[in-house]
């Protein structure tokens, strides 16, 4: 689809990262723009760096795991600008607390947010998008929608935004609607998302702590992060493919190597096997012989 002057892009997780890149994006090719975000200060801020392109902007406080609140950002948005024409559903989180024995809640505001904040983006601007004579959805999974083993809780929600978006993808081919779908699957980008639980709600009770383990991972997950492709160039990958209606948006062709390996092993129906070599991090063994080192002196430790 073309992109301009009288088009209208709504993005969520518009605060920072890939959402506050393709809010840019989005207003550099003339569009109006809204950001929606459930951090106030982040949320304001960006709303002053999207227009200074000199687009109309509208900046809405959402919490996407809640269905009323889209559906007033969709409300909100119809009422404003008149229609809307491409919609990113790309907040998200990475979890807190231990999945397997951890309380419960990191699952729920994972897949909250992560799941649930794409079904209620799709199900609340869907028919706004087919009235305002087509447009395009545009959803953030990860590669880890591809490639399990990061994190139960992330991977999970991952995968299923995948499957979400290719079944969406599908639906609007076989009924022949005028609105295209993307799946945007990133590796390592240069993001604050290690750092999401600085909006763990307080609904949840107390943020479930890190255990030693999951200390060390997200020590060499933040530096991959870090050394990650910039938020910029994966949202002009996202406008290309909104543009070319094109379905995939894939910026890091080494992770598919190892989904690709997975999928080898599925078809011969062998058990799961990490990869020792992973893009960006150490190799798995070393990990996990930090992971055992330390502890061990955390017990050597408690026993003195």
């Amino acid at each position: 689809m073309e992109l301009g002057s009288g088009k209208v892009a709504v993005v969520t997780g518009a605060g920072s990262g890939i959402g506050l890149a393709l809010a840019n994006g989005f207003a550099s090719a003339g569009c109006s723009v809204v950001l929606a975000d459930v951090q106030d200060d982040a949320l304001a801020a960006a709303a002053d760096e999207v227009g200074a392109h000199g687009v109309e902007t509208l900046a809405l406080k959402v919490d996407v795991s809640k269905r009323e609140e889209v559906e007033g950002l969709a409300a909100t948005t119809v009422d404003r600008f008149g229609g809307v024409h491409v919609l990113c559903n790309n907040a998200g989180v990475v979890g807190a607390g231990d999945p397997w024995l951890g309380p419960i809640e990191g699952w729920e505001w994972v897949m909250g947010v992560n799941f649930w904040g794409v079904v209620h983006g799709i199900r609340a601007f869907l028919p706004h998008l087919v009235m305002s004579g087509g447009g395009h959805i545009v959803n953030t999974a990860s590669m880890a929608g591809l490639y399990p083993g990061l994190a139960g809780p992330y991977d999970a929600s991952k995968h299923a935004v995948v499957a979400v978006s290719e079944n969406l993808y599908n639906s609007m081919q076989a009924a022949q609607m005028p609105v295209g779908v993307s799946c945007l699957c990133p590796g390592w980008v240069k993001t604050g998302i290690v750092d999401s639980d600085r909006n763990w709600p307080a609904e949840l009770g107390e943020l479930p702590p890190r255990d030693i383990a999951q200390e060390i991972q997200i020590g060499h997950v933040r530096r991959a992060i870090d050394e990650g492709m910039q938020p910029s160039a994966v949202a002009s990958l996202v406008l290309d493919a909104v543009r070319d209606d094109r379905y995939w948006v894939i910026p890091h062709g080494d992770w598919l190597e190892i989904a690709l390996e997975r999928w080898h092993r599925v078809a011969e129906r062998q058990n799961p096997e990490p990869p020792e070599e992973f893009p960006g991090m150490p190799p798995r063994s070393e990990m996990i012989a930090q992971m055992m080192e330390a502890m061990a002196q955390a017990m050597g430790d408690g026993a003195g």
